[in-house]
């Protein structure tokens, strides 16, 4: 979601974490797995270090570097409480890593494929942070602490740590003239981040159809459309060369477009039904499931055979309280499994990432189902 999960598992989860342990995200469910520091929480790693030696050396090296700081600290009495609290984050940094880490693992991945994150120049970052600060009306209102607040090769990092081996860089115009020099700074930013998908975004303006058609020469490989924010109808005629350009391409789009967590004048599925008809081959990601719009988007997606889904914030505890899903819909979830995608928001999330992961988990609905939406559907969708 932007500024500018179902019922509890049953018992007999294939991968399940272990029951009886408390969940530290802090609702139902599903728990969390065993504590960091497991070997076996040692795996393949992101596209930059496919072996995973660095992102598991990294967890061992930041314990060393915490049993440095605890030395310092003794020596200086001065400085104790801060060394405990930064000893403190480090340990719940290192548990984070192993529960995500041990989800896909245990279900024989390589890793995981995130198709919605966020990455931006900083300065709009900070702006699209300090929206929801203050509870901008598009945040419905609702407190969203941003777990993940850090600086750009920080959080990059942490990624890889979790054992991403794919993620993007949504990004994102709210007016006119926006785009393309966003368009542009991804451009670098791909160039020096070889496991982010090169991401570009488009606006309904003269000349959507020239920068859109440069980016996929500078090598695009996915789209970001943000409909809530951006305030428009999608099926604008100034977006119409865009998207059958698109459409030719078979690139994707992932496109924030369901009314959630408030409601916008072009949001819903009536607009991007408009889209479908004129550009049936166009590859739309509906982002957060289309929530709270949930089974009018699977309608479509039924009707559809090349939209997609991806699950950012849907089946959490957080969104649950706002936009459950209907149980009913279930089946209809489990019969579109081959394009259901990961996705989660990072950074822009109020709980820990491997929340999202546990909120699939008890859907219940299957380990050949989470494997398919956690990796192997991204993995086919952009050909890793």
């Amino acid at each position: 979601m932007s500024g500018t999960g179902g019922g509890e598992a049953g018992a007999g989860t294939g991968t399940g974490f272990p029951r009886g342990v408390a969940d530290s995200s802090g609702g139902g469910g599903v728990a969390p797995r065993a504590a960091a520091g497991d070997p076996a929480s040692r795996g393949p790693g992101s596209a930059a270090d496919p072996s995973g030696t660095d992102a598991a050396a990294g967890v061992d090296a930041t314990a060393a570097a915490d049993a440095g700081a605890d030395a310092d600290a003794a020596a200086d009495p001065a400085t104790a409480a801060h060394a405990a609290a930064d000893a403190d984050a480090g340990a719940a940094d290192r548990a984070a890593t192993h529960d995500v880490r041990r989800f896909w693992e245990e279900l024989g991945l390589p890793g995981l494929v995130d198709v919605h994150t966020h990455f931006m120049p900083e300065r709009v970052l900070e702006k699209v942070w300090a929206y929801f600060d203050a509870l901008g009306p598009l945040t419905g209102g609702l407190a969203w602490p941003i777990t993940y607040r850090a600086e750009e090769l920080e959080r990059i990092g942490t990624l890889r740590r979790f054992g991403v081996r794919a993620f993007t860089a949504m990004l994102y115009p709210h007016k006119p003239g926006m785009a393309e020099w966003l368009n542009e700074w991804a451009v670098d930013f791909a160039r020096r981040t070889p496991d982010c998908l090169h991401t570009s975004t488009l606006f309904p303006e003269p000349g959507a159809a020239a920068y859109v058609g440069r980016a996929l020469e500078d090598g695009a490989r996915v789209l970001k459309a943000h409909v809530q924010v951006g305030a428009y109808d999608p099926a604008d005629e100034l977006l119409d060369e865009a998207w059958g350009l698109l459409a030719d391409a078979g690139v994707p789009v992932v496109i924030h477009c369901g009314s959630g967590p408030s409601p916008g004048k072009h949001t819903g599925p009536e607009p991007i039904g408009r889209v479908l008809a004129r550009h049936p081959r166009l590859r739309l990601v509906v982002a957060h499931m289309g929530m709270p719009e949930y089974e009018d988007f699977l309608g479509l997606a039924e009707r559809y055979g090349e939209l997609r889904l991806d699950t950012t914030m849907a089946f959490t505890d957080f969104s649950e309280r706002f936009a459950p899903f209907p149980r009913r819909a279930l089946p209809r979830l489990a019969d579109l499994g081959d394009r259901i995608l990961l996705g989660t928001d990072f950074p822009n999330i109020p709980y820990p990432y491997g929340h999202q992961l546990r909120a699939l988990e008890r859907l219940d609905l299957g380990d050949d189902w989470l494997r398919a939406v956690c990796h192997d559907n991204g993995a086919r969708l952009f050909g890793l």
